[in-house]
This record gives structure tokens, sequence and C-alpha cells, in this order.
């Protein structure tokens, strides 16, 4: 069993005794702003919590059965071992900016709710994405 997989199995044996102790703790607790016995809202909460843990676990037990050893298993391992391609990144690229400014206009539009805002950024965001997208498939003459 790899790492990640016994890191959510420890959060749902966590999960599962504050369950415990906050059943046996709101069902006997006596307070006279609450009704006597367990409080169910705390209940499902910890209950679903317990449930996506144990999900996640048993996901992950079983999908890392076939990969090969993880840097993160091995004792002697260094950051660079996990290291993988990063990939391209345009050094200089405006798109990314021009997103960001899209977004930041749309956002100003949805929080004063101003329709016509909210239509100019996501005609900003779709046309910046659209270049970003294509700014290495076009010629340099039409950027």
């Amino acid at each position: 069993m790899k790492a990640s997989a016994k890191t959510f199995y420890g959060i749902a044996a966590y999960l599962l005794v504050s369950l415990v102790a906050y059943v046996f703790g709101t069902a006997y607790m006596d307070n006279d702003a609450s009704l006597m016995g367990a409080e169910p809202v705390g209940i499902v909460a910890l209950v679903l919590a317990f449930l996506f843990s144990m999900m996640l676990g048993g996901y992950f037990h079983i999908t890392e059965r076939g990969t090969d050893v993880l840097p993160e298993d091995w004792e002697e391992a260094e950051v660079e071992d996990a290291a993988g391609i990063y990939g391209f990144f345009s050094p200089s690229s405006i798109w990314p900016f021009a997103m960001t400014g899209a977004i930041a206009v749309l956002g100003y539009g949805v929080a004063f709710f101003y329709l016509w805002m909210i239509a100019l950024g996501l005609v900003l965001l779709f046309w910046s994405a659209t270049m970003l997208s294509l700014q290495y498939g076009l010629p340099k003459e039409k950027h």
C-alpha cells in the first residue's frame, strides 16, 4: 500500500473516532439551549467525510497497485526525484495577462451585477482564451 492510500485511510480512522466521540458527546450533553439527543447535522457531516475519505483511500489503493515505486515511497528520496516535465511555457505571451484582465472585468460585473460588464467580460475571456490557444498555430503576422 502506497503513501496516499495510507494517508486517506488514516484520515478516515480519525473521522470514525471523531464521529463516535461526537455522537456520545452530543447525545449525553445536557444544555439549556439544546434538545436532548444527538445532533443530526454534525453526524451526517462526519459520516459523509468518513465515507469520502474511505472512497479516496480505496481508489488510491486500487490504482496504485499497478504503478511502480514512487519517489514519495523512498526513504532517501530527494525533491528532484518527483519533479517531472513541466511543459512549455511561452516566455513573452501577453495572453495570460489578457485573460486575467478579462476575469477581473467579469468578476466586477458579477459583483455589481452589471449585465453589460458580464457580457463584456465573457467576450473578452473567450477571445483571450482562444488567442492563448492559437498563439503558436497562427502565423506571426496575425498576432
